[in-house]
């Protein structure tokens, strides 16, 4: 028997109600604190978009941190989602509303009828000169390009139509040579009132399945395009998923479905 001090860990599918549809992100409440170089050799293991550490600070109160297989990123949507639905199912979700400390401020999440709605700081964007490599790296012709005013980690690219999205086949290597960003593309849906895909392989992630943060930028972006602050979004990965998005002064509300894939046991080091 293995007598290696252990913590629960749960597989979340975000963003879907589907098994096998959505983002799906490993959350892991802690019950000490674990270092750095500990929870990101955690994420790696998992080798999913991204692991969810929670630290409890108080009643609904947590600490979360996010880290993909290769980083700490600073913000994540359907990890997020993820985090507070393991929270509820683990009865460690009492009352109406979740509040997650994080280093992109304070993120809070209600629970209605089956689904979960996050409020984000909405990221507002700047257009920006096109960048011929950033095209190239993508295959397909760019629109424009937008970048968020203050402490950019992602852009966004517009393209033409949703069978543009659909049709897009980046060459990776190229893509990492020629930004830092994450590099969100984007076009009017064609049920959805937009579509997009994400890809950041600067993190060890080709193509995320369904990027909440995207939608932090992304929402404000289409509800001044399509002059409506509530739109539904689609996000075309492989795996697919669905968001609805409002968008209020500084503020973004993510609302979606999630899914419980599995759950565990994570062995710690013998020496942790």
């Amino acid at each position: 028997m293995d007598h290696r001090s252990s913590l629960p860990v749960y597989t979340v599918n975000a963003f879907t109600d589907a098994c096998f549809g959505g983002n799906p992100a490993a959350v892991v409440p802690l019950k000490t604190q674990l270092t750095d170089e500990l929870m990101q050799s955690i994420a790696a293991q998992h080798n999913l978009s991204e692991t969810a550490f929670l630290e409890a600070l108080g009643e609904d109160h947590y600490k979360l941190r996010w880290f993909s297989p290769t980083a700490e990123v600073p913000l994540c949507g359907h990890a997020t989602l993820a985090a507070a639905y393991a929270m509820d199912y683990c009865r460690g979700w009492c009352g109406d509303e979740l509040r997650f400390e994080t280093a992109s401020g304070d993120l809070f999440v209600t629970r209605q009828d089956g689904r979960l709605t996050i409020e984000f700081p909405a990221v507002l964007m700047d257009s920006i000169d096109l960048v011929p490599a950033i095209q190239a790296a993508l295959g397909v012709p760019v629109l424009g390009m937008y970048q968020p005013q203050q402490s950019a980690w992602q852009m966004v690219c517009e393209v033409e139509s949703q069978a543009v999205v659909e049709a897009c086949s980046p060459d990776f290597s190229a893509l990492i040579a020629a930004t830092e960003l994450g590099v969100a593309i984007t076009a009017r849906g064609e049920i959805a009132d937009f579509v997009s895909r994400f890809f950041i392989p600067q993190l060890g992630i080709d193509e995320d399945p369904v990027t909440g943060s995207a939608h932090c930028q992304l929402t404000p972006f289409w509800a001044k395009r399509l002059d409506k602050t509530t739109l539904a979004a689609q996000q075309l990965s492989e795996r697919g998923g669905q968001l609805r998005c409002e968008w209020q002064d500084s503020r973004v509300r993510l609302t979606g479905s999630c899914s419980l894939f599995a759950e565990g046991k994570l062995y710690l080091p013998s020496d942790h």
